[in-house]
């Protein structure tokens, strides 16, 4: 093991123990939770629309601008946990959270409750946090192996989400989803507190030198190829994120509740990925696994373009092609996300925070796009071609990041050798 990669600590065996490492259920927890709270509300958002009177386009903000919240606040959340620690952030983040959210009820106005469903992206925290803690206890390769596992059973949340959204819109409105989030998130404030110690053993002198350390990380051309390539894969996601819901209500004609479940398709293809993640990442390579799965990713995006093209506009020519963008992103995210935060182990927060950013930002770029461009007339184009080039692009950036890794070890052996024979 290269000693960028030596781990600050050990994983805790345990549970409910405030002086170790969280146990990789807490983990999943506090990933999960902000997984939960985006996709709960995706089939209610024309539901949305209607008890506020507002623009579908308006209420679209609760998901994309979210998004855009989310990225610039991991660029905060990084450096702030790696000066302080990742223990006080995450407590103060799921304070902020549970706040919001009750907001969210108490709102009678769509922008009084766009307000705090932008409070509400605090709990991004957690995921960003999930990746530096596994970096903080474990190196490169087995990193991405755990953070598979992680994003394994954090996507069993967003698989059922949307379902269960669904249908709490039928029966009581889309504020019951607000209720159940909040429940949720006490419950999991409640597991980190008691269960989370401090895995950050290196914590910077202050923030403002954290900050001024950025130019080390974001002049690593590693760094950015891996940002690039859980950018691009997750942008697909993130597009459909943004124009899925109106496909299928406006396009395809299922109801909310029929949504959230066909929404379970996409999330269960996820977690194949990360199974498949956990299982083969330390043997394959975060490098292969990568490449892989943005090649599956993008092929289920030509085979939904194909579908609709030959006349197959059926729910399932969408979402049975999402399916493979699900395994594709789980096996995927998992290594580029370790590789992410692996190129300066010291700056393991501020990396997973950065690299976030990028990710959640253009995510949100690509949500609004797809929203907006998506009308009765274009049918669902627009979000397929977006999302099979999002696919593509990503293919591309692990090519990068492979010849890049290629040049690298041929210097290093070049240095080696001359080193040797004088």
């Amino acid at each position: 093991m290269a000693i960028q990669d030596v781990p600050a600590s050990t994983p805790s065996t345990g549970w409910m123990r405030r002086n170790t490492p969280p146990h990789i259920t807490t983990l999943v927890l506090m990933a999960g939770l902000g997984a939960l709270n985006m996709n709960i509300i995706l089939p209610s958002l024309p539901s949305m629309a209607a008890f506020f009177e507002a623009d579908y386009a308006l209420v679209q903000l609760t998901i994309s601008a979210y998004l855009a919240v989310t990225g610039g606040l991991q660029l905060l959340v990084g450096p702030l946990s790696d000066r302080f620690g990742r223990r006080p952030v995450m407590l103060g983040s799921l304070s902020v959270f549970l706040i919001a959210t009750l907001g969210c009820l108490w709102a009678d106005d769509i922008y009084t409750f766009l307000a705090f469903r932008m409070l509400q992206a605090s709990i991004a925290t957690g995921l960003v946090l999930s990746r530096a803690i596994v970096r903080d206890i474990v190196g490169m390769d087995k990193a991405a192996s755990m953070i598979g596992w992680v994003t394994m059973g954090m996507a069993l949340v967003p698989m059922i989400g949307p379902l269960i959204g669904g249908e709490l819109d039928e029966a009581f409105g889309f504020h019951a989803s607000f209720v159940l989030t909040l429940v949720f998130g006490i419950a999991v404030g409640l597991i980190v507190l008691f269960d989370m110690g401090e895995t950050n053993k290196n914590k910077s002198d202050s923030i403002t030198a954290q900050f001024r350390q950025y130019p080390d990380l974001v002049g690593s051309h590693r760094f950015w190829g891996y940002t690039l390539v859980a950018a691009f894969a997750s942008g697909a996601f993130f597009a459909f994120l943004g124009g899925g819901p109106y496909v299928a209500t406006e396009v395809l004609g299922i109801s909310p509740s029929e949504v959230g479940r066909y929404f379970a398709l996409i999330a269960f293809g996820y977690m194949v990925g990360n199974f498949l993640s956990g299982v083969y990442a330390e043997r394959v390579g975060v490098n292969g696994m990568m490449l892989v799965g943005s090649c599956i990713a993008a092929s289920g995006m030509l085979l939904a373009l194909g579908l609709f093209m030959a006349g197959y506009q059926h729910p399932l020519s969408l979402f049975g092609s999402m399916l493979f963008v699900g395994v594709g992103n789980g096996l995927t995210l998992p290594s580029a996300n370790a590789g992410m935060v692996s190129v300066r182990p010291k700056l393991a927060g501020s990396a997973s925070g950065l690299g976030g950013a990028v990710m959640i930002g253009g995510g949100a770029g690509l949500s609004a796009l797809t929203g907006a461009l998506l009308s009765p007339e274009t049918g669902a184009y627009p979000l397929l071609l977006m999302m099979l080039l999002s696919s593509a692009l990503s293919v591309i950036a692990a090519l990068y990041v492979i010849r890049v890794e290629r040049v690298r070890a041929a210097e290093a052996k070049a240095t080696s050798q001359m080193q040797h024979s004088s």
